[in-house]
């Protein structure tokens, strides 16, 4: 298959960026050999006759990193073995300075060949330059596999005009705090000016890692971290009693799939009985709105998990229909937002698929036709506080674009890492687990929602 011609011109482009890295290498390696040799004095023949001569021991390891093909390696991917070739390549080039200096002994041309001691030493430098500086690259490279090039997409632009107005002032409550969607949650809306940010959380070190967040973020953000677990109703009581939250935002819950369906009493719970118990106290002190986050998995569901997830849609949903605890105070509004997958939380398969990558194991993936629909985790959330922001007491949709291929996302992340897929790296198919759907449901077609006037976000019909 022919190579597209964008792909072609970031060949070129990431090429001519390694030869200016490298020529920028070598002339350190270069200068740093001449300083060691004279003892960090200026050389007896000046400067400007040791720049001239470096274009001659610049051209020496370029031709011989050219000639030993280390520029048709990828950048993200360096083996023993492309070690060896680089340190064959500088041992070439300083032969040939070597070789130089001994064939033209002429002091005429001493501006174009270095000494033999200067030679040695800039040899040593420039093998560990050369080779240092593709390991740290390729080393990071692991660690920043772009989530939008995943997607084959950009992550677009929200206003969050609505939400920053809806936020403002008001006291917000956040269950799951700690988890990777609720403290996304808790960082977004700290940027919005609420009053006060009261983080729910069971997890002791979930809940200090978002209130270190928030100490080293600084500004005017008021937040109060609490340990408490949300199917004890008497401690909710407490917490609503003394902070009274005005929004409540319900990212806690049990989100594996395999896991719940192993433990189905455990994910009924927590995430069906916790969610009635968060709700009716929502209820009983008054809470203007209530905002449950739900699964594509939630529909037509299989697992218990997805199961577990449409029950509590159900149960909130039919709070709306009570009436309010006084006559002064308005009910509380409920509405629940579903959308897929989040790249990078928690039992999303991307941390699972860097994890092997890097310690070069087999991906696993569990069936060649599996496919999901994927997001961003700051975009997924700004669509979250968008919705929470309208009036409607509706089960919301997210458009989350088109579903992708596990395994495809499987081959672009070892593509990413610098690997080629089934040959650097396998691709093991494991089977579908219990509970798994080949294709998830969230459908945005007109028979399945109306639109609203936010892009992205439709009502559930």
């Amino acid at each position: 298959m022919k190579r597209p011609s964008a792909a072609w011109l970031k060949f070129l482009l990431t090429r001519v960026a390694g030869l200016a890295v490298d020529t920028g290498v070598l002339a350190l390696a270069y200068v740093s050999a001449v300083l060691l040799r004279f003892d960090f004095a200026a050389p007896r023949w000046g400067w400007r006759a040791t720049a001239l001569s470096f274009v001659t021991v610049g051209a020496a390891y370029l031709v011989s990193l050219v000639a030993g093909g280390c520029y048709r390696l990828a950048w993200r991917r360096f083996s023993l073995r492309d070690l060896v070739r680089f340190t064959a390549a500088a041992a070439a080039a300083c032969i040939l300075l070597t070789a130089l200096r001994f064939f033209t002994p002429w002091d005429t041309l001493s501006h174009i060949r270095p000494p033999y001691s200067i030679t040695l030493i800039s040899f040593f430098l420039a093998a560990v330059g050369l080779v240092g500086w593709r390991i740290v690259w390729s080393w990071l490279a692991l660690v920043r596999i772009k989530d939008d090039d995943l997607m084959e997409r950009s992550a677009r632009r929200m206003d969050n005009a609505a939400a920053a107005a809806f936020f403002r002032d008001r006291t917000v409550l956040v269950t799951g705090a700690g988890g990777s969607i609720g403290s996304e949650i808790v960082r977004q809306i700290a940027d919005l000016k609420p009053k006060l940010l009261v983080l729910v959380e069971r997890g002791e070190y979930a809940l200090y890692e978002i209130d270190r967040y928030l100490r080293e973020r600084g500004g005017a953000v008021v937040w109060k971290p609490l340990l408490a677990d949300i199917t004890e109703r008497e401690r909710l009581r407490e917490i609503f009693a003394e902070f009274r939250p005005e929004i409540v935002l319900h990212a806690a819950a049990y989100k594996h799939v395999p896991m719940v369906e192993a433990n189905p009493r455990e994910g009924e719970r927590n995430n069906v009985e916790a969610t009635r118990i968060l709700a009716e106290t929502a209820v009983e002190f008054g809470v203007r709105r209530f905002v449950l986050i739900s699964t594509d998995k939630a529909v037509n569901p299989v697992s218990v998990m997805g199961k577990t997830k449409l029950a509590a849609e159900q149960l909130v949903m039919s709070l709306n229909h009570r009436g309010s605890n006084s006559d002064l105070q308005p009910s509380t509004s409920f509405c629940a937002v579903r959308f897929g997958n989040v790249l990078g939380s928690s039992g999303s398969v991307v941390p699972l698929f860097r994890e092997q990558i890097a310690a070069k194991k087999p991906v696993t993936v569990t069936h060649p036709e599996m496919k999901r629909y994927f997001m961003n985790l700051d975009e997924a959330v700004g669509l979250v506080l968008q919705a929470a922001s309208r009036t409607e007491r509706a089960i919301y949709t997210l458009d989350m674009g088109e579903p992708v291929k596990i395994v495809d996302l499987a081959e672009e992340m070892i593509r990413q890492a610098g690997y080629k897929p089934y040959v650097d790296i396998p691709i093991v198919f494991t089977g579908k687990r219990p509970g798994e759907k080949l294709f998830e449901e969230l459908d945005v077609s007109e028979k399945s929602v109306y639109r609203t006037d936010m892009a992205r976000i439709y009502i559930t019909r």
